[in-house]
């Protein structure tokens, strides 16, 4: 990204109020950080305006049969992929061979 010089007009009052925050020496930082700031604020405004959708469901086929078919789905397959501890209190073995699960307090 490279730098150009350029020419702003600004009130005397402003430029005393960022010195008097970051110093005379850092007045250009502190602009193209403003100027980022918002421009990024109103790149949001524009999005929150817009009628169009955000979410399109061609998207996302998993949710096609709603979202609580997908939540089940999602939790059975960890619950296929995690064993279930044997006995009440103590841990499952570790799904990796040679990795052992630290003690448990």
């Amino acid at each position: 990204m490279g730098l150009h010089r350029t020419h702003i007009i600004l009130p005397q009052e402003l430029i005393e109020e960022i010195d008097a925050v970051v110093g005379p020496r850092g007045r250009s930082a502190f602009m193209v950080e403003a100027a980022r700031a918002e421009l990024r604020r109103r790149r949001l405004l524009t999005f929150l305006h817009d009628d169009q959708p955000t979410w399109r469901e061609k998207n996302h086929p998993a949710l096609s049969a709603g979202s609580g078919a997908w939540v089940k789905r999602i939790r059975s397959e960890g619950e296929k992929r995690v064993p279930k501890a044997k006995e009440p209190g103590k841990r499952a073995k570790a799904l990796i061979p040679g990795i052992e699960l630290p003690k448990a307090p």
